[in-house]
């Protein structure tokens, strides 16, 4: 209904019956009050009718609800070329286009301000983006404005239908990889430019988006080279410098991207992304006191930026004064603050007023944030929970009987699961303080190759994984085994012959990885559930963990993960170790001699001491794990109680059974 009248506004803009538009917007505009079209399309009529202020005030309101709708700052310049005011003008419509690049009425208008100001290489500029624009065919430059302003499905539908006909043509396939981006589609994004650069390897942009998806998929050795290739010909260019240093922060080489990003800091005109890394780097070090001094910078740098302040939260220790709590609140409250920037600053309150032990609005504080973050997280549930029927399905004693003594015979993976939140940084840290072991990170090798192996499956149909187990060869196994060895051998820098993968959420392919390395070491880190189900809730996580974000949620997946924990204890007995964070706290030189009889090690002193142990920790225990073990946090959810029957009703009886013993 709403979509008819919109277009029957548009028609009447063509036909200049502007009193009939206006009558149009402002009667749907009285059951649609916030429709981003409505607004717009009443902004275009005021101008056409002379009603200038009355546009601008339109505006004004539509930018408010859409900052990032292109269309809102092209009007806005139109409003200005009608005032004659080429300066403001010049300035909405470059917003406009760092927006939306296509927008050919901007960049013709921009061409002519400029000339009009004898600013002539920007009238060039602009002139060379207008060109460009004409030589595309119109279905791209269409599907560019739409991706630009947010509308990915109708922009994949118009390009998809373009390649049909067309299927090598550079930029559509590049758009449609920056599709597959926004998507989180990163292994078609990643292809798709890889044809791009099959066909024109000197197309430098698509290289640099190129590496920043091998970069978000965790590839950061191919990123890395590629970073190094686009220096090589621009060694001076920011966004390939910066790139560089994203790639080294991924491998752990965090002082040489510290090195690269302080480099960075001297010239930039906008300093806050920059403060934040150095921070993070800093803090992973184990350079606290100089990290918080980052962080500090970067809310200066940027009044209200939620990431900053909820980094400072995350370190666990950082206490807020009243002063920045009251800056939080005012950027939380603020109609112009972004969501993203919104629920960074919700985290960070609740953790601040949790600090203050005002608990009730530290609760609402984390409530509100967690329903901003999961409205964009998209998760859902059911899939999870049809993944693990199908492992317990797949992944029978009879497949794991007819492969013994297949896989990489290797032991020098020791694999920590679970969920997130739930001690396994404390095993880690323990474990890495022993002569033998290196800690790495949560590598994402393994997840990698699961959707290696579930392929380009249709999606109506059955998912080829875990179904593929049982089809593989002992060759496969032993070919997959060796695949993941080679590809984190990266993360191993001291020659150490064991290392550890904290993944947490590899307990759902433990049937893989028994496959692949059975003399791996499987550590399940165990946490009581409402303390761990709510220690998740109050976290916000980089990437990832989008089953975090409701009570509801996280109980389902506590439940999924007992259910299919007890399905690998009844499959593969004795595999998998289990350690109760509980029992760390209470007794820790037996848990600790637990886990070292388990990888086939000597107790080392060391690893009593593992808060002394100085290395890069990147989870948000990192600060903690650098203190003697505590008490303290076996209760804190309790503060939180009165709020918290929900998430003990979704748990059910699994509040009780997450200390069974399965006997075999």
């Amino acid at each position: 209904m709403v979509e008819r009248e919109v277009q029957h506004i548009r028609e009447l803009l063509k036909l200049q019956q502007l009193p009939a538009a206006l009558r149009a917007t402002e009667t749907l505009l009285v059951t649609v009050p916030e429709n981003r079209d409505v607004l717009y399309l009443r902004a275009v009529a005021q101008r056409l009718s002379g009603d200038i202020p009355g546009a601008l005030d339109t505006i004004a309101g539509l930018e408010r609800l859409y900052p990032r709708f292109s269309g809102l700052h092209q009007e806005r310049g139109h409003c200005h070329v009608a005032l004659r005011q080429a300066p403001a003008a010049i300035q909405a419509f470059l917003r406009a286009v760092n927006i939306n690049p296509a927008l050919p009425a901007s960049w013709g208008l921009l061409e002519r301000l400029y000339r009009m100001a004898g600013q002539t290489e920007e009238a060039a500029r602009a002139a060379e983006h207008l060109a460009t624009l004409g030589q595309l065919p119109s279905e791209i430059v269409t599907a560019t404005a739409l991706f630009s302003d947010g509308e990915l499905a109708p922009a994949e539908q118009l390009i998809r239908a373009y390649l049909r006909t067309h299927s090598d043509h550079v930029e559509a396939m590049r758009l449609l990889a920056r599709i597959g981006v926004e998507r989180d589609v990163l292994d078609d994004a990643q292809l798709l430019l890889e044809k791009v650069l099959e066909i024109a390897p000197d197309y430098h942009v698509a290289r640099f988006e190129y590496a920043q998806v091998l970069a978000r998929r965790h590839l950061y050795l191919e990123a890395r080279s590629q970073a190094q290739r686009l220096l090589a010909l621009e060694p001076g260019d920011r966004n390939y410098r910066t790139l560089h240093a994203l790639t080294l922060v991924g491998l752990g080489q965090h002082e040489q991207a510290l090195a690269l990003y302080r480099e960075l800091l001297a010239g930039a005109a906008q300093p806050a992304e920059l403060h934040l890394s150095i921070a993070h780097s800093l803090k992973t070090l184990g350079a606290t006191e100089a990290a918080i001094a980052e962080y500090r910078l970067a809310t200066i740098a940027r009044p209200g930026y939620g990431e900053a302040y909820w980094s400072l939260a995350n370190l666990k220790t950082y206490r807020f004064t009243d002063e920045e709590i009251g800056q939080m609140r005012a950027a939380e409250a603020a109609p112009a603050t972004a969501t993203v920037d919104r629920y960074h600053l919700c985290f960070a309150l609740g953790k601040a007023l949790e600090d203050q032990q005002k608990f009730a609005p530290s609760f609402e504080f984390y409530s509100r944030g967690n329903a901003l973050k999961r409205s964009s997280s998209g998760y859902d549930p059911q899939k999870l929970e049809a993944g693990a029927r199908l492992q317990r399905e797949v992944c029978t004693r009879a497949l794991f009987a007819r492969h013994a003594g297949s896989g990489s015979p290797a032991p020098d993976p020791i694999f920590i699961v679970g969920l997130p939140r739930s001690g396994s940084t404390l095993l880690e840290q323990i474990l890495a303080s022993h002569s033998a072991i290196e800690g790495t990170q949560e590598l994402a090798d393994l997840p990698r190759m699961v959707n290696g192996l579930q392929g380009r499956e249709a999606p109506a149909g059955p998912p080829l994984y875990p179904r593929i187990l049982a089809r593989m060869t002992a060759e496969d196994c032993r070919r997959l085994g060796e695949q993941y060895l080679r590809d984190t051998r990266a993360y191993r820098a001291t020659g150490r012959p064991r290392f550890i993968d904290k993944m947490p959420n590899n307990f759902r392919h433990i049937g893989l990885i028994h496959l692949i390395l059975p003399n791996a070491r499987i550590i399940d880190a165990r946490r009581e559930p409402m303390a761990c189900c709510f220690s998740n809730f109050k976290q916000l996580f980089a990437q990832g963990q989008t089953f975090t974000y409701g009570l509801e949620d996280i109980a389902r997946y506590y439940r999924t993960y007992l259910e299919l924990m007890r399905h690998w204890d009844e499959v593969l007995p004795g595999r998998v170790l289990r350690v109760h964070y509980e029992d760390m706290v209470d007794d820790l030189e037996e848990s600790v001699r637990r886990l070292l009889d388990h990888c086939g090690l000597e107790l080392e002193p060391a690893c009593l001491a593992f808060h002394q142990t100085a290395r890069s920790v990147r989870t948000p225990s990192s600060e903690q794990v650098r203190r003697p073990i505590y008490r303290e946090g076996l209760e804190q959810w309790r503060h939180y109680e009165p709020w918290l029957g929900p998430l003990r009703e979704a748990l059910g009886d699994a509040v009780d059974r997450y200390r069974e013993q399965l006997s075999l």
